[in-house]
């Protein structure tokens, strides 16, 4: 099993570690200290030895920060988790936080006295970060504190050791383009604005470039390391040799030099003396290395990741790739889909169905001579009212049974070496209640609404947005996440800078992949979300149209229950476009089935469904 079940949650030593946190105050002249849930390379999934937040709090979410105060613990986290941050944390220790509309620096500008002085490891905050704390700290008479050493280090005395997995080559079959062509753009860009170099501390931008993957992450196969691209001149790689076989050490020693993690300080400040420009993102780059360029006398130019973008439009061959994953990942769903349907009522639990679906994954993937890497993400099953948590993880401890008459919510994915998957499936056990059909109905118009969107070149993704919560907002309703989050191929499943939601200001172009997922929860009671994954390409012109269009197509394959859909809701082109989704579930995975039970299941699940 890729997934564990284990409770890593420790809220039982909250209050022990924040007052030892708080001990080390005075001497560090602090009044204060930020713990944020990243680590020194700004990854939103990290090592087992970057949990800082989970080891102070209890609280295993992707995302969030910790404010301790002299008088305050508070835990900033978005809409996804507040309902996990309540189960997970000591409510006697610590508050909760609203990561989006009032985060760190704006809890400080309403709420932090006078002259208040803020510790940080100036590793796990980025340039960006550290400009809106100086500000509001500024107006506060205050200061930011610079620590030389991380706090939560100090009382963290069986902290994990840092991964060394090994580093394999993503060759040209999946990666579709090869390292040295992209290395080649990048230096033309540095060329022609006048850079020295640039400096690129993302690791799935580091993976991305020079064709690389890793394996010391959960779920994310980017490798943890560091390039500096010169202008002219091979580039620098800064990756343990421990992690780099001899086959990749000589595959990079063709494109770059290979040197230790441990000399990239020292690189910067030769460069930085030598009065280099230097480029850095100022949204991925930890501000100790932008400060280290800085004062040593280099020039910081401030843009953009020159890989983030190029990553995000994937080229043909990433394309193709993923649409075959998904075709795999799609027949995997389908058997484990049929196996639910087959077990006796209340005889399966959430842990059960986990297991049964990554066996379905490991399967199919040996079956069809493509195995599966990993899991995209610790899968989300949740029945009943733990459905309503969006992001649930389910343990040995909260483990329950499928009941007869409430819905179950799974969402999962895989990693496979030509693509990375990500869908979601509400599901019926038993006979229903209305109210939840109905829901379900509402959700799943917000999803055919954005898969079905056609729209001009400039579109971003807070345009796109409400199409997908439109018919939910008339039933007086809403959900706390955005619709879409970006994905990577065969690297993170999260991936900016594309996004559907309030917050996606960047423009959708073509080639990018997108998940579609809007969503309902019912605190305590249950929760709905439907997800495939979907790409931007160039729409088919329309009779009568002046201006070219960009539309979605659909990655994912799978069955939408049926039994759930109130069709009366629908309007005719929204089920027009659910039964020819459905056709095309049934075209494209019956060849791949393997079974006639799961062949006739297939057919019943796909029929089409009338007013």
């Amino acid at each position: 099993m890729f997934q564990s079940f284990d409770v890593t949650a420790t809220p039982q030593f909250g209050r022990e570690r924040v007052e030892a946190l708080r001990a080390s105050f005075d001497a560090a002249s602090v009044d204060a200290v930020l713990v944020p849930r990243a680590d020194d390379y700004q990854g939103e999934y990290v090592p087992e030895s970057a949990e800082r937040l989970a080891f102070m709090t209890g609280f295993t979410g992707s995302a969030g920060m910790l404010l301790v105060t002299r008088k305050e613990a508070v835990v900033f986290v978005d809409g996804r988790y507040t309902t996990q941050l309540a189960a997970q944390v000591d409510g006697s220790v610590f508050t909760a936080g609203d990561l989006v509309n009032e985060p760190p620096h704006l809890w400080i500008s309403r709420k932090g006295p006078k002259g208040f002085r803020l510790g940080i490891d100036p590793w796990m905050h980025t340039g960006a970060e550290i400009r809106r704390l100086e500000r509001v700290l500024a107006e506060k008479h205050g200061q930011l504190v610079f620590l030389s050493e991380n706090p939560v280090d100090r009382i963290w005395t069986d902290r994990p050791a840092e991964p060394l997995g090994a580093v394999t080559i993503q060759d040209l079959p999946q990666a579709g383009e090869l390292a040295v062509e992209k290395i080649g753009r990048i230096e033309a860009m540095l060329k022609e604005k006048g850079h020295d170099a640039v400096l690129v501390t993302d690791p799935s931008s580091l993976a991305w470039i020079f064709n690389l993957r890793g394996a010391e992450v959960p779920r994310t196969p980017h490798p943890l390391g560091r390039a500096i691209i010169h202008a002219s001149g091979k580039p620098e790689v800064f990756l343990d040799r421990r992690k780099t076989g001899i086959e990749t050490e000589a595959y990079l020693g063709q494109i770059a030099r290979q040197r230790p993690p441990a000399e990239l300080v020292g690189r910067l400040k030769e460069l930085a003396g030598e009065g280099r420009r230097i480029l850095v993102d100022p949204d991925l780059t930890p501000y100790a290395l932008v400060r280290l360029i800085a004062d040593n006398g280099g020039t910081i130019a401030e843009g953009g990741d020159p890989a983030r973008l190029p990553r995000a439009c994937k080229n043909i061959v990433e394309l193709n790739g993923s649409a075959a994953a998904h075709l795999q990942d799609g027949v995997a769903m389908v058997e484990f889909l049929h196996w639910l349907e087959t077990q006796r009522p209340g005889s399966v639990t959430e842990i059960d169905a986990v297991k049964a679906l990554e066996g379905a994954r490991v399967r199919v993937g040996e079956r069809m001579q493509n195995p599966l890497k990993d899991i995209s993400f610790d899968t989300i099953s949740g029945a009943g009212e733990h459905g309503a948590v969006i992001h649930y993880r389910v343990t040995t401890e909260t483990d329950r049974v499928l009941a007869p008459g409430e819905l179950f919510l799974l969402d999962s994915g895989g990693q496979y070496i030509n693509g990375t998957t990500d869908i979601t499936r509400t599901v019926a056990i038993g006979e229903v209640p209305e109210e939840q059909r109905r829901f379900f109905t509402l959700v799943l118009k917000g999803m055919i609404g954005i898969s079905t969107a056609r729209f001009p070149r400039g579109t971003r993704g807070q345009d796109l947005d409400p199409l997908a919560r439109i018919a939910l907002w008339k039933a007086g309703a809403d959900y706390a996440h955005g619709t879409g989050h970006g994905v990577g191929s065969y690297l993170s499943v999260h991936e900016g800078p594309q996004r559907i939601s309030r917050l996606g200001t960047q423009e959708l172009l073509p080639g990018m992949i997108l998940s579609n997922e809007p969503g309902y929860y019912r605190p305590g009671v249950f929760g709905i979300r439907i997800e495939n994954l979907i790409y931007v390409r160039e729409a088919e012109e329309v009779e009568g149209g002046d201006m070219p269009m960009l539309s979605f197509e659909t990655l994912t394959w799978c069955p939408i229950d049926r039994s759930l859909v109130v069709t009366s809701l629908l309007t005719y082109e929204e089920l027009q476009w659910l039964n020819d989704y459905h056709a095309g579930v049934a075209d494209r995975l019956m060849p791949l089935i393997e079974g006639e039970d799961v062949r006739q299941w297939l057919l019943r699940a796909t029929a089409p469904l009338h007013r």
